[in-house]
């Protein structure tokens, strides 16, 4: 297997990338392990199996993340639109997949839209989920409280996770997040933890009301009540006829974040939104694996490329360190998202 980490450019006197673990070139050809190491200028200083693919964990990342510049363009920053019914007064939401849509992303939302409606109360929140199909299941995503399991969406609010700690003073759980509301609708799953302090992972069904439930939250902050619920329902306008609101983080701000944190949830994200971008909604991971090997083809031989999600969960994703020397380097222009 392939390093668990998001890679590594080397400058100087030569760029090497190592497949697996650090190990001694001695031992390389008596443990199923490939490597490979060239120079600055791509000539191969050492190999071994340098054509076998090997399952590259999170170093998938640094393709997904390239392929997602290609799709989307580096400058792209995730819009999210609205539209305010004055008759009904419900306001509809829809989502295209922005990863970091968080606590203070939404708050400048309800912001944005209090602003340019300048509306005194909002009856129904609607979200329209549509841009992702509903049916997609990441392979290697399991069923822990661990935010790689998260599940993904076309609106998804703080990662589709809650962060929460036991506050011995007040006597009950308060966020873990001061930038973030805990609202009473996911008391009973934190309580279900047994735990003073950690994380739930929020349902598919939770993580499409939770951006509704925050948006209310700040709402009502800024004396704008909700008298309504949250559901889910269809964007009533076409885009050009809708309010947009930007996200404040460019695609490379955001992979920047992928990377620093490995983040799965992030890496599919930008993966389904590539597809989409590429092939139409609704997301799929289908259309994000043909964006991908679209991307590859003619850079990293992408017929021996065998993909199935973005982020490097799945054990099924194969890559050779031939290959990986030609995405590293591919990713040179873009070296400084990488944490130094």
């Amino acid at each position: 297997m392939i390093k668990k980490t998001a890679g590594q450019i080397l400058s100087g006197i030569f760029t090497g990338f190592i497949l697996l673990s650090i190990i001694p070139f001695v031992y390389a050809k008596t443990m199923n392990a490939g490597i490979i190491l060239a120079d600055d200028k791509g000539n191969i200083l050492y190999a071994q199996n340098r054509e076998k693919p090997y399952i590259p964990a999170s170093t998938l990342k640094i393709l997904t993340s390239l392929a997602a510049i290609h799709s989307l363009g580096e400058d792209y920053r995730f819009p999210t639109y609205y539209h305010y019914d004055e008759k009904s007064k419900n306001l509809h939401i829809k989502g295209y997949g922005d990863p970091v849509f968080t606590s203070e992303v939404i708050e400048n939302l309800s912001s944005d839209i209090i602003g340019k409606l300048n509306i005194k109360e909002v009856h129904h929140i609607l979200i329209d989920q549509s841009y992702y199909s509903e049916r997609i299941d990441i392979p290697g995503k399991g069923d822990s409280l661990n935010p790689y399991d998260a599940p993904v969406g076309a609106l998804c609010a703080n990662f589709n996770t809650i962060m929460f700690q036991w506050d011995n003073q007040l006597k009950g759980f308060i966020s873990g997040e001061p930038q973030t509301p805990l609202l009473d609708f996911f008391h009973d799953d934190i309580k279900k933890t047994n735990l003073k302090q950690g994380r739930i992972i929020l349902s598919q069904q939770q993580s499409y009301l939770y951006p509704g439930l925050l948006l209310k939250y700040f709402f009502e902050k800024e004396n704008v009540p909700v008298t309504g619920s949250i559901r889910i329902g269809a964007f009533p306008l076409k885009n050009e006829n809708a309010h947009v609101f930007l996200s404040p983080h460019g695609l490379k701000t955001i992979i920047r974040q992928l990377l620093q944190y490995s983040n799965n949830f992030i890496a599919n994200q930008l993966f389904l939104s590539a597809g989409a971008k590429a092939y139409g909604e609704p997301a799929t991971l289908e259309k994000g694996i043909q964006a991908v090997l679209d991307f590859s083809r003619g850079r990293f031989y992408p017929d021996s490329l065998t993909i199935h999600e973005g982020s490097g969960l799945s054990r099924s994703n194969k890559i050779s360190p031939d290959q990986m020397l030609k995405i590293v380097n591919s990713f040179k222009p873009y070296h400084r998202l990488m944490k130094q």
